[in-house]
């Protein structure tokens, strides 16, 4: 598979591209990454150097591809963190391009807007464009619980409360929709969960609740998640895969008691992860 992939870089550390780029390549797939920013490391520390690149340098990069004539073997176009709307422009015009090239490539998107305890951080303006713009356009979109709130206008505090902010997600245009991070008041409070669904069919996956908090780990969720569905074309097994390398990825991080997720030295867990979980239909 060939991935247009356009998310931030950090130098230091693993988010954004630096977080997803590497593992769809170690599960064999070729990454034409463009770059968003380039920092010296993510802003959780607080500090970090470097540059917000613009709409149109995103469009130059793009273009340059399209100049090499590879854009019709594109399979699928993957988006995260966008900095401004101009940036979401970008995007969003890329998508287009590559589909009016391939009509049978798709558009993953992570609509980063927030996260539950932490509310909104990003800048004003993104969230809406997101559920406005970016989302609609979207074939699978991988929220977590804050942002499916957010997205569907309800409160998800249950199991049932969750399929219905599914459908209405889907009402905006997303044929797949993947949430992440995802607790309601029946998981148990050792446990952390994933939903799928295709508007159709809807699949959890429950794994322990690790003590770590950081940084990247949805940006490697959503493309795990979207290179196994591109090959399989199975939400279900996608997301067994998905989430049991994330699960791999995470315990390992834990266990080493590091700041950042351990993208190269856990790169096993992308092949053959260590505990494979499954599926439960919901």
């Amino acid at each position: 598979m060939n991935i247009l992939s356009i998310q931030s870089w950090v130098a230091y550390g693993h988010v954004g591209n630096a977080s997803a780029v590497f593992p769809m390549q170690r599960l064999g797939h070729e990454v034409w990454s463009v770059n968003t920013v380039q920092f010296s490391n993510h802003t959780g520390y607080g500090q970090w150097r470097g540059q917000v690149f613009s709409g149109e340098a995103i469009r130059e990069l793009v273009t340059g591809i399209e100049e090499r004539g590879v854009l019709p073997r594109c399979d699928g176009v993957l988006s995260g963190y966008m900095g401004d709307a101009g940036i979401g422009e970008a995007i969003l015009e890329a998508a287009a391009k590559v589909r009016s090239l391939n009509p049978d490539t798709l558009y993953c998107c992570d609509p980063v807007i927030g996260d539950v305890g932490r509310g909104v951080f990003v800048r004003p303006g993104i969230p809406e464009f997101m559920r406005d713009r970016t989302v609609p356009a979207a074939d699978i979109i991988t929220p977590n619980q804050f942002e499916l709130e957010y997205l569907s206008g309800m409160s998800v505090q249950s199991l049932s409360e969750a399929v219905a902010a599914l459908k209405h997600v889907h009402s905006m245009g997303p044929r797949i929709v993947l949430v992440t991070s995802f607790r309601t008041n029946e998981t148990p409070d050792d446990a952390i969960e994933m939903l799928v669904s295709d508007g159709a069919q809807r699949f959890r996956v429950r794994t322990p609740l690790l003590p770590l908090s950081i940084n990247g780990a949805g940006d490697a969720i959503a493309a795990l998640f979207f290179v196994h569905y591109l090959v399989t074309r199975d939400i279900a097994a996608s997301l067994v895969k998905a989430a049991s390398s994330i699960y791999g990825l995470l315990k390992r991080t834990a266990e080493a008691q590091s700041r950042e997720i351990l993208t190269v030295a856990a790169q096993d867990e992308f092949v053959s992860p260590t505990t494979l979980f499954q599926a439960e239909s919901i």
